[in-house]
């Protein structure tokens, strides 16, 4: 009797109607910021030369919050295993790097790393730069415990302003040099920015396949 009850049982879990999950739908958001940077922004990548159906580097705009006391937004960088945060301030001045932070360290610039300038510097020619002292900390169960500080100069310029086509269409880009150095040596990346798009190379080289607004 009791296997013919769990056996009942079973068939009529069987005969019970599935609930039936249909993928989420998410409307594009709306964005006219010359750097785009509001809550809820989300851009995806997959690095040069790697096909489209390789995994997702993805960076999201996850609202405001204070870095060392100042004001910024977290934009968090993951995917393959990465999972950075990058604290900015975004406003007339352009985009300005406090710093960041992964599950094992903590990187701050005094002062802030400037990643762009004002809307209406930035063309063709343009250079900008500076030097920042760097605080790096790592990240402990008992706090944080100083790791090591130096001196980074950077330099920027704007190369050119072309269009270029990838996975997530067509844009007008300003392809921007980044030169760093520090007591370790040199280091020149290269990034390309589309208004109102954002980075569609990082200086990583990755290059954008999607994003969430328009």
């Amino acid at each position: 009797m009791r296997r013919y009850l769990m056996a009942l049982a079973l068939a009529l879990a069987a005969c019970a109607p599935q609930a039936t999950q249909t993928p989420e739908v998410r409307p594009l958001l709306q964005e006219a910021a010359f750097y785009p940077a509001s809550t809820g922004l989300e851009w995806a990548y997959v690095p040069e030369g790697e096909a489209l159906t390789s995994p997702l580097y993805r960076v999201r705009v996850e609202g405001p919050a204070l870095y060392e006391g100042q004001e910024a937004l977290r934009f968090r960088s993951f995917g393959r295993g990465e999972d950075r945060v990058y604290y900015r301030q975004v406003g007339p001045f352009g985009v300005r790097l406090l710093g960041f932070q992964d599950p094992s360290a903590r990187v701050v610039f005094t002062p802030p790393l400037l990643e762009y300038p004002s809307e209406s510097l930035l063309s063709v020619g343009y250079r900008w730069g500076g030097s920042t002292e760097v605080r790096v900390e790592l990240l402990t169960p008992g706090g944080r415990e100083p790791l090591t500080q130096g001196t980074l100069r950077y330099a920027m310029e704007v190369l050119e302003e072309r269009e270029v086509r990838l996975p997530a269409g067509t844009f007008r880009v300003f392809r921007i040099r980044q030169t760093y150095q520090d007591s370790r040596g040199q280091d020149a990346r290269e990034v390309w920015f589309a208004p109102r798009v954002g980075e569609v190379r990082t200086r990583e080289g990755r290059l954008l396949v999607e994003r969430n607004f328009n």
